[in-house]
């Protein structure tokens, strides 16, 4: 996307190209400000659903209590939904490294900018995880099981939901976070996108994505989110977070010069 001009007023959408920080628009500090708000809501939702509401044990009649896989798929995706809307006008909403590289390789986003992007990304993820462990601190032994655990942590092998290995988890972000990008670019796109329902569209789709791939490695799709969740998860999952940076970044920069080259040409 090209920048706004300083007289054009910015749609509040997911993940459009950041508002040029003129007096008439946002400031580059409340711009990164933004995103790391948005990281941070985005992790302190989806980790800690699948931290504190996932598996909650049984009621007395032996109704289950907790959320399982499908009430973190929806976590994950409402509060990419709540973010897009709030914060979507300041920032873009990437609120993910791979999406901000992925639009940059696209063409809609300036790569000077990059670098500020997925740090404050990074740091908004590790406050929302350092506060949940903050919160779960206060319950005797809860600190120590989720440690344990793995802290909701990508993984494959013995760290995977369901045993899948680093071939399944490697396709899985490769594919899936290609998919999440070209939905994003097309829902975004300048004259052929929706921008109202760009949030809510972008949003389901994150919930799609995390309803299919929870069992094959906790779905990642996003770097600041793994590397959030293995800061607290112990040695195994911070050995295996490598894969979690490369491979996202991978399938959005793959889907950038897709989108960029096939789908974004023009009839001449």
């Amino acid at each position: 996307m090209t920048d706004p001009k300083p007289e054009q007023s910015v749609e509040p959408t997911e993940l459009q190209h950041t508002p040029v920080a003129t007096a008439a628009g946002p400031s580059r500090l409340a711009i990164l400000m933004a995103e790391a708000l948005g990281t941070f809501l985005l992790v302190l939702g989806g980790v800690g659903s699948a931290l504190l509401a996932a598996d909650f044990g049984a009621s007395d009649n032996g109704t289950s209590l907790g959320i399982g896989f499908v009430g973190v798929s929806l976590a994950f995706g409402l509060t990419v939904v709540a973010g897009a809307y709030a914060f979507g006008p300041i920032s873009g909403g990437h609120f993910n490294p791979a999406v901000t590289i992925g639009l940059a390789t696209a063409g809609r986003f300036p790569w000077r900018d990059t670098g500020g992007y997925i740090v404050a990304q990074v740091v908004g993820g590790l406050l929302a995880t350092s506060l949940l462990a903050l919160i779960g601190s206060s319950a005797p032994g809860w600190f120590d099981a989720a440690h344990e655990g793995g802290f909701a942590s990508n993984g494959f092998g013995e760290l995977s939901p369901g045993g899948f290995g680093i071939l399944g988890a490697i396709v899985v972000e490769v594919l899936f976070t290609a998919i999440f990008l070209l939905v994003i670019l097309g829902v975004t796109h300048p004259t052929r996108g929706n921008p109202a329902f760009a949030g809510l569209v972008i949003g389901l789709t994150l919930t799609l994505i995390h309803l299919v791939t929870i069992p094959v490695d906790n779905t990642s799709v996003n770097p600041a989110r793994s590397i959030a969740a293995a800061a607290f998860g112990g040695a195994d999952p911070l050995a295996q977070l490598w894969v979690f940076i490369v491979f996202p970044i991978v399938g959005a920069a793959l889907a950038g010069v897709l989108h960029k080259t096939l789908l974004d040409r023009t009839r001449r």
